[in-house]
């Protein structure tokens, strides 16, 4: 699914255009090396969808665009983030491979990516402190709920108790609380009221979730080539998602054969029982609620500009449908 197109907004392209180049700008510095580093995914692209949230946010709040420099610059800060979470993120996984190119740990060490990702998330809240301290502070709590995500996370490996409430939790911290303030940084730069803002906060952290949900799922039933990396590593790293949670509770089978590292030929089998019993469906199912009050967040906000609310709702559907 590419953002750009599903939303079909007349300034979107342009504007994200204008966010890669601030990006790179962003991560320029005297040390060669460290600009190397730091804009190595950045070149490897991605589909921008966090910065995208926020341009569109913005123009929700004010039109169709094209989008003030303080969005941009919103938008800008909340990819660094983002950008900042993966090299550390890749570092935890023992990653290889992101975006198709060698991970920043594969390709230098795993202290060089810790301290490129610090590196990103200091330009990160630079570029937030230009913006105000409203936007400093909410940056800078995203940054501790990520952490708390993945640190939740990370006290589950390999549990086979593990509950749906701790999967919820988890996501809620590394995946949703970033849409919610993407959204959020675009409504703020643009001076829209406060229950707007809780809307447009609350869209975005749901669409999050229903994002994740759909990224779990397909860990287990997407090949590598369509995910652009190796298929069911969550299972490899002892991270079980809420569709092998449901797979679980159903499956004595499938709870014998977790607990534990896998070996390719284990992997292939346990992809298959936790893709069997309804367990994809009734993860699935928990996405579509999601998505479901992404759109009840919009319907009750006010002052925003419908055609760029259905593009955002028309974004939800696109989310939710990348399983077939």
């Amino acid at each position: 699914m590419d953002p750009v197109q599903t939303l079909a907004l007349p300034s979107l392209a342009k504007d994200l255009a204008r966010v890669e180049d601030s990006l790179h700008e962003a991560v320029s510095t005297p040390d060669r090396f460290l600009a190397d580093v730091a804009s190595h995914l950045i070149g490897a692209g991605g589909k921008r969808i966090r910065p995208t949230l926020t341009l569109s946010a913005a123009y929700a709040a004010g039109g169709e665009g094209p989008a003030g420099a303080d969005a941009v610059t919103g938008a800008v800060a909340i990819e660094l983030v983002h950008q900042g979470s993966l090299y550390h993120d890749d570092v935890i996984d023992e990653a290889e491979t992101r975006r198709g190119v060698p991970s920043v740990n594969a390709r230098w060490s795993n202290i060089v990516a810790i301290l490129a990702g610090d590196f990103l998330l200091a330009r990160a809240s630079a570029l937030a402190a230009r913006l105000g301290g409203d936007v400093a502070e909410i940056l800078a709590s995203t940054i501790a709920e990520l952490c708390r995500g993945q640190v939740l996370e990370l006290q589950h490996l390999f549990d086979v108790d593990r509950s749906e409430e701790g999967y919820s939790s988890a996501i809620e911290g590394k995946t949703a609380s970033l849409f919610g303030t993407s959204c959020r940084v675009g409504g703020m730069v643009s001076g829209v009221a406060e229950p707007t803002l809780d809307a447009l906060t609350r869209y975005g952290f749901h669409l999050g979730m229903c994002f994740q949900i759909v990224d779990d799922v397909l860990d287990i039933t997407a090949t590598d080539a369509v995910l652009g990396k190796p298929a069911g590593q969550d299972l490899v790293e002892g991270v079980y998602t809420l569709p092998v949670i449901h797979a679980i509770a159903s499956s004595p089978a499938l709870r014998e054969r977790l607990g534990h590292p896998l070996d390719p030929e284990q992997l292939a089998e346990v992809r298959r029982l936790a893709s069997s019993d309804g367990a994809i469906d009734a993860a699935l199912g928990k996405a579509r609620d999601h998505a479901a009050k992404a759109g009840e967040a919009l319907d009750g906000a006010e002052g925003l500009a419908p055609e760029v609310c259905a593009a955002l709702t028309r974004l939800v559907g696109g989310l939710v449908d990348r399983d077939s």
